[in-house]
């Protein structure tokens, strides 16, 4: 097997330092029927945690209309469904890999507390928490009292809140260290050769299959391809005639150091008023958030990084040393149902394991595994179908 790899070391895009939250029980799709009436002041605030910056690329407009065919009640729900099944059976895998296989990525089964703000989008909160318990969610609503016993960290906005949702069995992880430990034992262990610093430049195919991927470093021939380049698969697929129906969506995320004295939370929080995340790993504190749809290459925006600085100070202000922040900006490869895109495609050897979107840390395990048994024409633990690009009503391949 043979990986390759545009930069010289696994993980250096956009896992490189994501909200490093494994959120197996909270994956609600972006798409949802709240989501529209919060558009109209998203998208005319400078502050808005969702930004949208409109351009001439059609595939921009054409992934709107479908994002907003998805925020329909009805479509949320079968996606929630099919997205708690995928993160059950990631957390699994996850549980499984960490057994055989002696990792160290800061990992943390800390729980997770999404706190409100807003009451109405408490009381939306509970009923999706009543909906997923259906599904073996396990989760609890606490009032604003409850949330800062459970993370003390918050008690500089605890008049601000309104209540919150705790998830005990949530995780967190280094996202960049636990693609660089998986790299490290694929190739020491299992002989997967990386070759890293190495472009892609096409597939070439003939007769319905791809026959060389053109690199670099010259031609690589298998028996069989996936596309998990993430934002850089749908550049990949379209000259066979394979159009993947993703956007990127830019975030942005501060890591900060933690030192004697300061009140890092111990629990993995969602601020959902400002959509920004909090997840201590090691001596550092992660905080990521903000959703913005700009011109593919658009260059990271310093006033976002400081909105998040500061809101991030006003929610936590003895979390970490702000006066050392480290920043970084990540093109989250999402569809507009936001489930990722994993199976088979209309070339024969070529299959996808992309566009998973806010959720790639945490559907990675289930998405690897799934592809893997459908490579091997073997039956899956769960059925695959809903993530398949043939099956969804996005696009056709």
């Amino acid at each position: 097997m043979t990986v390759v790899e545009k930069h010289s070391e696994a993980g250096a895009e956009t896992s490189f330092a994501n909200g490093g939250q494994l959120s197996y029980s909270y994956v609600a799709p972006l798409a949802g029927p709240s989501v529209l009436g919060h558009l109209p002041s998203w998208l005319l605030s400078r502050t808005a945690p969702l930004r949208f910056r409109p351009s001439l690329d059609f595939d921009q407009w054409a992934w709107c209309a479908q994002f907003l065919r998805n925020c329909t009640a009805s479509r949320s729900r079968r996606t929630t469904v099919e997205l708690l099944q995928l993160g059950a059976y990631s957390r699994s895998v996850m549980h499984e890999l960490m057994k055989t296989e002696h990792l160290e990525f800061a990992f943390s089964k800390s729980g997770k507390l999404v706190v409100y703000r807003n009451a109405e989008d408490f009381e939306g909160a509970r009923r999706q928490m009543d909906f997923q318990a259906k599904f073996g969610a396990e989760q609890a609503a606490l009032s604003p009292g409850a949330c800062v016993s459970t993370e003390p960290a918050l008690e500089s906005i605890r008049d601000k809140l309104v209540g919150g949702i705790f998830t005990p069995s949530e995780e967190t992880g280094d996202c960049h260290l636990f693609t660089r430990e998986l790299a490290r034992i694929a190739s020491a262990k299992y002989g997967v050769k990386f070759q890293y610093g190495t472009r892609l430049h096409g597939l070439q195919h003939e007769r319905g299959k791809v026959v060389a991927a053109r690199t670099s470093v010259g031609d690589i021939v298998a028996d069989e391809y996936v596309l998990a380049l993430g934002n850089g698969s749908r550049e990949l697929a379209a000259p066979l005639g394979i159009h993947l129906p993703m956007c990127p969506l830019k975030g942005y995320s501060l890591t900060v150091p933690v030192r004697d004295g300061h009140c890092a939370p111990a629990v993995s929080v969602t601020d959902l008023h400002h959509k920004v995340v909090y997840a201590r790993l090691g001596q550092t504190l992660r905080i990521a958030g903000m959703v913005d749809m700009t011109p593919a290459g658009s260059r990271e925006d310093a006033t976002r990084i400081d909105l998040l600085k500061s809101q991030a100070q006003a929610t936590m202000p003895y979390g970490g040393d702000y006066s050392s922040v480290i920043r970084w900006t990540g093109a989250r490869p999402t569809t507009p149902d936001s489930k990722p895109l994993i199976g088979p495609t209309r070339v024969s050897n070529l299959w996808l394991n992309t566009g998973q979107g806010s959720l790639g840390f945490t559907l990675a395990a289930a998405s690897a595994r799934l592809v893997t048994a459908t490579i091997r024409r073997r039956p899956a633990e769960i059925d695959a179908a809903p993530y398949g690009l043939s099956t969804r009503n996005l696009s056709s391949n």
